[in-house]
């Protein structure tokens, strides 16, 4: 019997898997797993993959690279061996891994996960990779500052081949050499500097011959001249040779040192690669870790094939081993009878094998010792084997391995053969798999089996869905419902004449044609459940969508109202701030017309108080209720007086400030001005503001014949007082009543506003804040205050 990874292609899903991987060692940990039975070890496995799918969504997947695999080198370099240049690499290579997981780990929380012990084993080993880096710059080079020495010699050889140059070049640039030369080109022969020299002038060029052109019309002289140099540098490169050989087998010898470190670490990166391969294979199917246990349940949710195309597979749902043992798929040729079979086995192996798997949350699969599946066609032309024969040899050994702990899956046991004795033999081997323990999913077409799982109480029908209508398999598990093999269907679509159709059906039994009526009918009425269940399903979905709606719009009240509440209440205490420092204000003037009441003008003040406080309450009045107007009977805004020009209005359902631009026409419509905005609008909109302010349209015409004093809030809860224009003794006089006012207010800050002018209101009013005890202290005011034309009193 062929291995069931082969058979449920477990083998392609570990090739697609291993395709996440970045190195070769981690790429054949995962094409060498294989499914383990063991409860714990697979929990153990799926919890560690779980765990790198959550790190690489919250953190990203870490860098990893294309590093060797070093063991056998490294080792090599332990036992005295020397390591080329690529070796020495590679090696550095693997470091940079290491330190660049130690990197990423070290950001990521401090949530513990099943991986933590494999990162606590990633320890860099700096010393040496900084090392490695500062001496290896490619397979063939040693880097200057891999030793001082190296270094030396290398300046003194480029200090050196440069002089020898510079003779050389002079030596070719020389009017009575160059006829003796072939060209004037410095060359190179056997690693000394030589010049081409033309052969019939040989005797007019001192030195040693190194080397002749092919033709022989050429001889490549070292001049006397630079034969003492050329010495030298070869010397040096002798040195540099040495030098390089002495830096190699040091690196070798601190590579060696390290030899089980590296190892350790070479096979904690491959293994972390390994375990986030296989999460980012899970990523890519949108798989999820499932409920695993032993006890023989599988319960699988939404599972999809992973080897099919992810946006358009079909997903289905079937339970094992809760309410029935074995499970009879039935249903249309090319309808995904066999693709249930598989899914279910793969899935199954999958999480054996710690990989997870691409179902819905809530799932459950259980470890099984034998996964034993007989599925296609195993004819063999060489061993003499039919399909029918194949299979009761596949079908042999099932029944000798299967126990309590086997998930047995068959395709159309019993095919191949007369079909009344197939059935037959179909049934008896489900019964015989039953009695073992085993879980059993079988395909088939046979009435009997259809019959059979009807009958039987831990066995279930399920079949693959066809729709009549569009002549094509759905693709879906109905779980409950035996299904039709729908020939007939199937044949008229491949055009299989009619009459031969016909003819057909009347060879068909009257017992499995009232069968199939009834799997017809039974049929039927599934789908009108089905259509009633969505439709349930879609009124319950606008009923909460409904509710959530009403919700939403109940929380948004009830934060309007809070709202409208909180302003309302600062509004009023804006409101009572400024009424208490209007009423403090009165009983200021009152006490000071107390003290004045012997004098002469003492009716008149008192005339002029009863005004003033008639007209502060008026104002106070107005502050409490800005827009002017009443209420008619019926609750409606009427207008104070007739709108005109100029007026200051609020549009009510906008609640925007406007000024009147025109004058009212027959339709109750007005022009408003609003900011640089012109607009009609009725006049039931608009509601008459504070006609006491000025007009800002005759503001500009009207001209100050009154110094008037006013006290009124400031933007920062503070308070003003202009007393610009007036006289230095009055302008004191106004600021000591309002400081006082101020104190008994409690206010802490206020503000004067005198103006720049000359600057001598200002110094008189500061030079009498400074001998006021209730002044902490003041100050001019800064830019976007008014600077030197306020002053910033700060009370005590």
């Amino acid at each position: 019997m062929q291995p069931y990874e082969i058979t449920l292609e477990l083998d392609k899903v570990l090739e697609h898997a291993a395709g996440f991987t970045s190195n070769e060692t981690s790429r054949r940990m995962m094409l060498d797993t294989r499914p383990v039975t063991d409860l714990a070890d697979v929990r153990r496995e799926n919890e560690k993959t779980d765990d790198a799918l959550r790190l690489a969504m919250q953190f990203g997947t870490p860098p990893f690279s294309d590093f060797r695999d070093v063991c056998n080198r490294v080792t090599r370099a332990a036992a005295g061996a020397r390591l080329s240049l690529r070796d020495l690499l590679d090696v550095t290579d693997l470091l940079r891994q290491v330190q660049a997981l130690h990197n990423w780990y070290g950001h990521c929380s401090e949530t513990a996960t099943s991986l933590d012990y494999l990162f606590s084993l990633v320890t860099p080993l700096d010393s040496l990779l900084t090392t490695l880096e500062r001496s290896v710059v490619s397979e063939e080079e040693i880097a200057d500052s891999a030793s001082p020495t190296l270094s030396e010699i290398r300046r003194k050889l480029i200090r050196e081949r440069s002089q020898l140059r510079d003779t050389l070049d002079k030596m070719t640039r020389n009017k009575s050499m160059q006829k003796y030369l072939q060209d004037a080109t410095v060359t190179l022969r056997d690693g000394r500097f030589v010049l081409p020299v033309k052969a019939e002038y040989r005797s007019q060029v001192a030195g040693l011959i190194h080397d002749t052109s092919s033709s022989g019309a050429t001889l490549f002289i070292e001049p006397m001249q630079i034969v003492e140099a050329n010495n030298d540098i070869r010397l040096l490169e002798s040195r540099e040779a040495e030098e390089i050989d002495r830096i190699v087998q040091k690196l070798c010898a601190a590579v060696g040192e390290q030899a089980e470190t590296i190892r350790r670490l070479h096979a904690t990166c491959a293994e972390l690669n390994y375990y986030f391969a296989k999460a980012n294979y899970a990523a890519s199917l949108k798989a999820v870790k499932p409920l695993i246990g032993d006890d023989g349940v599988i319960e699988l949710k939404k599972a999809r094939h992973p080897l099919l195309d992810q946006s358009k597979a079909v997903p289905i749902s079937l339970e094992l081993g809760v309410a029935h043992n074995a499970l009879i798929i039935t249903g249309p040729n090319t309808g995904g009878k066999t693709v249930a079979l598989k899914t279910v086995g793969l899935l199954t192996a999958m999480t054996m094998c710690g990989l997870l798997i691409p179902v819905t949350d809530g799932s459950r699969v259980s470890v099984f010792r034998h996964i034993l599946a007989d599925i296609g066609d195993n004819q063999s032309i060489e061993q003499n084997l039919s399909t029918f024969s194949s299979h009761i040899l596949n079908l042999v050994e099932i029944l000798n391995i299967a126990d309590d702990s086997a998930l047995v899956l068959l395709d159309e046991p019993g095919g191949g053969t007369d079909p009344v004795e197939g059935a037959a033999l179909a049934t008896a081997i489900i019964d015989t798999l039953k009695g073992h323990g085993a879980k059993v999913m079988a395909t088939t077409h046979y009435q009997e089996l259809k019959i059979y799982a009807a009958d039987t109480p831990d066995v279930q029908n399920a079949s693959c869905e066809f729709d009549t209508k569009t002549m094509s398999p759905t693709y879906r598990l109905i779980i409950g419902s035996p299904g039709k093999s729908n020939a007939f269907w199937i044949c008229t679509r491949l055009g299989l004449p009619w009459w031969v159709l016909s003819d057909a059906e009347s060879y068909i039994s009257d017992e499995n044609r009232r069968f199939e009526n009834v799997i017809s009918r039974f049929e039927e009425s599934r789908k009108a459940l089905e259509s009633e269940r969505e439709e349930a399903a879609k009124l319950r979905r606008e009923a909460e969508s409904l509710k959530a709606e009403w919700q939403e719009k109940r929380d948004n009240a009830a934060q309007e109202e809070k709202e409208i509440l909180e302003r309302a209440s600062s509004q009023a205490n804006r409101i009572l701030e400024s009424t208490k420092a209007q009423s403090n204000a009165l009983l200021d003037e009152l006490q000071m017309l107390r003290r004045e009441k012997d004098k002469a003008d003492f009716s008149a003040r008192v005339t002029a108080a009863r005004s003033a406080g008639t007209a502060t309450l008026r104002d106070m009045y107005k502050t409490a209720n800005p827009v002017i107007g009443s209420m008619d009977e019926n609750g409606e805004y009427v207008l104070p007086r007739p709108l005109k020009r100029g007026d200051r209005v609020l549009i009510a359902d906008l609640q925007q400030e406007a000024v009147i631009s025109g004058e009212p026409d027959g339709s109750e419509n007005v022009f408003v001005q609003m900011g640089v905005m012109k607009m009609k609008i009725q006049v039931s909109r608009l509601r008459l503001l504070d006609t006491s302010k000025t007009n800002p349209q005759s503001a500009g015409k009207k001209k100050k014949s009154v110094h008037q004093v006013s006290a009124k809030v400031e933007r920062k809860g503070s308070m003003e007082l202009d007393i610009r224009g007036l006289a230095c003794d009055e302008g004191v006089m106004e600021v000591e009543r309002f400081i006082d006012g101020a104190v008994l207010a409690h206010m802490g800050t206020v503000t004067i506003i005198h103006g720049k002018g000359t600057g001598l209101l200002r110094k008189a009013v500061q030079q009498r804040l400074s001998r006021m005890k209730c002044v902490k202290s003041y100050r001019n005011g800064l830019y976007g205050e008014g600077e030197e034309g306020v002053t910033i009193v700060t009370l005590k």
